[in-house]
């Protein structure tokens, strides 16, 4: 008996990185999977081979975050064949760096439309089906950029839509708690992915390990870890919370 089964998860940007690891740590939990993808559909496609080799029912399906149109499309596919939708995970996720002064505004919005408008369509449509069965698990990404500067900065813009994203986590779980919702959110630091790796140089990445009080940084697992633990029913009396893996990097 795993603590996911019978439920059924979509897990936006799931072909990559923390996603990755989210919907296949759910599949060995029992649970069944909408695998969900923009641009990452060979990976998507493997991620639903996996699961399937574990014996969960699975379905990799193209649609932009961004868009109201194939977000609503996204999750009537999810319901027409899997008739419930009990835990959304908002993973999908862009990251600009540079100095603020240089970012782009094109760019800023870019990371704004998927970032928060992404998790305010798909939780939006995803709420539906779970406020009519009272039960659901909506969980939320932030970065630990919200809380603390990293080297000598750059991440202003990106922090800027994680800072939405934990407002808008505490909000919603005010809002859908009394129909046996809850809502949180995930704020990794120190993560070794593409992501972090694309942005770090050797020197910086040697420093930052130095800076953890654990003295190494954390691995994909360490998220899904945390995001299982929040999809499980036994997290029932907790929302409106951010769990941060994060190796002591911040300690609130």
């Amino acid at each position: 008996m795993g603590r996911l089964d019978g439920r059924l998860a979509l897990v936006t940007g799931a072909g990559r990185g923390f996603g990755r690891a989210i919907a296949l740590a759910f599949g060995r939990e029992g649970a069944d999977l909408v695998v969900n993808y923009n641009a990452s559909g060979p990976g998507a496609k493997e991620v639903v081979a996996e699961l399937e080799r574990l014996g969960r029912r699975a379905e990799a399906v193209q649609a932009d975050v961004a868009n109201a149109d194939q977000v609503r499309a996204m999750v009537d596919r999810a319901l027409t064949r899997f008739g419930r939708l009990d835990i959304l995970v908002n993973n999908a996720g862009v990251m600009t760096r540079g100095p603020f002064l240089d970012v782009p505004v094109a760019e800023y919005q870019s990371m704004f439309a998927i970032n928060v408008t992404g998790t305010f369509l798909c939780t939006q449509h995803a709420l539906r089906p779970m406020v009519a069965a009272r039960y659901g698990r909506v969980i939320n990404f932030s970065t630990q950029l919200v809380r603390a500067s990293v080297g000598t900065g750059g991440f202003a813009a990106y922090a800027a839509t994680k800072g939405a994203i934990e407002a808008f986590t505490r909000s919603m779980a005010h809002e859908v708690g009394p129909h046996g919702v809850t809502v949180n959110a995930i704020a990794p630091g120190g993560i070794d992915t593409d992501m972090s790796r694309a942005v770090m140089t050797p020197e910086y990445r040697a420093r930052r390990i130095g800076e953890l009080p654990v003295r190494h940084l954390g691995q994909v697992e360490d998220v899904a870890y945390c995001a299982v633990f929040l999809a499980a029913e036994g997290a029932h009396y907790l929302t409106g919370q951010v769990l941060q893996p994060n190796g002591g990097w911040v300690m609130t």
